[in-house]
């Protein structure tokens, strides 16, 4: 398994019972506690992100945007635009 170089620092400040709970949570799972630390801060960052980045729908809206797309708009400015440009033979 390859793994990163680790070259940025990361401290927080943390009350006594936070510090007790993840000690003891990096004690069951034999982690150091950075090792816990880092991967809970990890797999909670990659959660938001990707709930940032896609998009869920209900099936039925889905298949509404769907269709919506298949349809053309009328699009009266841009049937203008393409009028008003030279023809090629």
């Amino acid at each position: 398994m390859v793994t990163a170089t680790r070259t940025k620092r990361f401290e927080t400040r943390l009350d006594e019972a936070t510090d007790q709970l993840i000690t003891r949570a990096a004690e069951l799972t034999q982690m150091s506690k950075s090792a816990f630390v880092t991967g809970a801060a990890r797999a909670e960052a990659e959660k938001i992100v990707a709930r940032a980045e896609i998009t869920l729908l209900d099936p039925q809206v889905f298949d509404a945007l769907v269709m919506s797309l298949d349809i053309a708009d009328d699009a009266p400015a841009l049937r203008d635009k393409l009028a008003s440009l030279p023809r090629i033979s």
